[in-house]
């Protein structure tokens, strides 16, 4: 087979990626440089050659992870987050380990991870641990089938669009030895203390000098010259004026008023808040009871993955006050991670409801950045339901996690501490609300959100 020549090889085994690296500008104009490795369905591939003009692209073997795999990857796993939890002194660390099972099997398997990681307190022990998964992932009939396709192909470079898919290691580990440079980015914020750092890279990017110093933390193993701060696209899409939709076409696609202002309630998964409908029939209720829905209208976005139906019976009672934006995604019933992905449309949906309300309200999410990249405030709940659906789940949990450490004060959010003080919080926002603080916020978690794309195509393209 002849050799075809292409600088880098862009890893994506899931669909998840898409909107930061493919819809942004990282690889604009450099399409027929790159080779897509894939695990997407032939929908999906067409989708992506469509919007993206990428032309080469190559689907990934079937993987099929074996239990010793398994066993070793989910011991490092459960390792870590001990260790992590002892290091930062934080026991919501460990909520990041599930602990009920289907199946005698499962609950059979995962008891005894728990039994062993016993002997893998010390830090030494762990990378030990890494090292027998390293040798391990290199035994398979999927290693050899990808030191193959990699063999043919001969990038420069293999980029993988997340730090954590599973079949990736061994695709990185077969990189790593025919001398191909990897490079691989931390994904989300709050990813680094989960022990979900499935790939051994030449090159990590990180959003901020917070997220470099967690890394080290977490894995000092790796060299700091390995880590580049390059910002994250995700944020991007906000410096574009473009992508807001024009305000009548927008208000009349979504059977907004226009002569109220909105309040954006954003949605989580299930898992996350499993009292969100909840949530926001409370906050319809103290709009009504205090006179506000002459003022305000609610624009419900869920969660693009959440496609439960829980929200219908809240919106049903209130018509004329909650409207919906649903995400513009790919998403099917039962499929995979591989066919769920933003379309192109949903980022001007996305843009224009942060740009067109005048507070978020959610729990504890990322919005609280997109909202500040317009300079509006985010309202987060912080009170639980006295009727739950999950009598173990709570707020107060929630706040705790490592993530949240990163704030510099409290009053980069407000707080929605009960259901009755809602009032207090709007006159708040509207009189006295500091955007300075989001502000402040944003600067250590994402530090320049207007860069990422040009800071990530550097490393790519220009560093050697």
């Amino acid at each position: 087979m002849s050799k075809t020549k292409h600088n880098i090889m862009l890893l994506f085994p899931d669909g998840v990626g898409i909107r930061n690296f493919l819809y942004s500008n990282v690889f604009k104009g450099r399409e027929k440089e790159l080779v897509l490795f894939h695990a997407f369905d032939t929908k999906t591939e067409q989708v992506v050659k469509d919007i993206t003009a990428i032309q080469n692209t190559i689907s990934i073997p079937k993987y099929s992870e074996s239990l010793k795999e398994k066993f070793l990857r989910e011991l490092i796993c459960f390792a870590r987050l001990k260790h992590n939890a002892k290091l930062v002194n934080n026991p919501t660390v460990l909520t990041n380990w599930k602990t009920h099972h289907k199946g005698l099997f499962k609950t059979l398997f995962y008891k005894f991870i728990e039994f062993a990681s016993y002997g893998f307190s010390r830090y030494e022990r762990i990378l030990k641990l890494e090292k027998r998964y390293q040798k391990t992932i290199r035994d398979s009939i999927f290693y050899n089938e990808v030191r193959e396709i990699l063999l043919v192909k001969a990038p420069e470079k293999l980029f993988c669009s997340h730090q954590r898919g599973v079949q990736c290691a061994p695709i990185f580990a077969a990189a790593k030895d025919l001398g191909i440079e990897t490079i691989t980015v931390i994904y989300s914020w709050d990813n680094l203390p989960k022990a979900r750092l499935a790939l051994q890279a030449d090159k990590y990017l990180v959003w901020s000098d917070c997220m470099k110093e967690e890394l080290k933390l977490y894995y000092p193993e790796i060299a700091s010259s390995q880590i580049f701060i390059t910002g994250t696209p995700q944020f991007e899409c906000y410096q574009h004026s473009e992508n807001i939709i024009p305000k009548e076409a927008f208000y009349t696609r979504y059977n907004l008023d226009l002569n109220k202002k909105i309040i954006c309630y954003s949605g989580d998964d299930v898992l996350t808040c499993p009292d969100d409908p909840q949530y926001l029939a409370d906050l319809a209720d103290e709009l009504i009871k205090n006179n506000l829905d002459n003022e305000y209208q609610i624009l419900l976005r869920r969660c693009p993955v959440d496609i439960s139906g829980r929200f219908e019976k809240i919106i049903s009672q209130y018509p004329n006050l909650i409207k919906q934006a649903p995400p513009l995604w790919n998403f099917e019933p039962n499929s995979s991670w591989t066919t769920i992905y933003p379309l192109p449309e949903d980022v001007k949906l996305l843009v224009s409801t942060v740009y067109y309300s005048d507070v978020v309200v959610n729990l504890g999410s990322t919005m609280a950045f997109d909202f500040g990249m317009f300079d509006k405030p985010c309202i987060y709940i912080n009170y639980d339901q006295e009727e739950k659906v999950n009598p173990d789940w709570s707020v107060k949990t929630i706040y705790q996690f490592q993530h949240f450490k990163s704030m510099p004060n409290n009053n980069v959010v407000l707080w929605w501490n009960s259901k009755d003080n809602l009032v207090t919080l709007m006159a708040e926002f509207k009189s006295n609300f500091d955007i300075k603080n989001i502000r402040g916020w944003t600067e250590i978690v994402i530090e320049d959100a207007s860069e990422a794309s040009q800071n990530i195509s550097n490393v790519l393209f220009y560093d050697k």
